[in-house]
This record gives C-alpha cells, structure tokens and sequence, in this order.
C-alpha cells in the first residue's frame, strides 16, 4: 500500500523571499533551494518571473497573477 505526498503551496511573499533571494545573493541556485526546501528549479522559474518584471513593486501581484502558481487571491 502505498502512501501519496501532498504537494506544497507556497504564499506569494514566500516566492518573492527566495526568487529575490536568487537574485541578490552571492549564493548559488542549488545552495537556495537547499535552504529553503525547495527544488533548484522551482527557484530558477521564481527568479526569471522577478526578472522579467524588473520593477520590485510588482513582485507579489506578480506571483498573485500567474495561474502557474495557483494562489487564490484574497
């Protein structure tokens, strides 16, 4: 018998904390993932989808928006 695992939903501010994280470290992708229990891929998407914004402001309406995501909005 076997068991499934939940997939984990991260907020907004947290996707912001680690791709922001990405952008400004000095700190390689695999060593953030590591850190924050997150796939290195999962913070590369996170970082590309703050980079294309350029514009921090919009950092968490930007994760808010993207359907990739799936956070209700509030």
């Amino acid at each position: 018998m076997s068991t499934t695992k939940k997939r984990k939903n991260h907020t907004a501010e947290f996707k912001a904390r680690v791709g922001l994280e990405a952008i400004r470290s000095q700190k390689t992708i695999n060593e953030i993932g590591q850190e924050y229990g997150v796939h290195p891929v999962q913070v590369g998407q996170w970082k590309k989808a703050i980079q294309g914004k350029r514009l921090l402001k919009h950092v968490l309406p930007l994760f808010r928006s993207i359907r990739f995501f799936n956070i209700p909005r509030q």
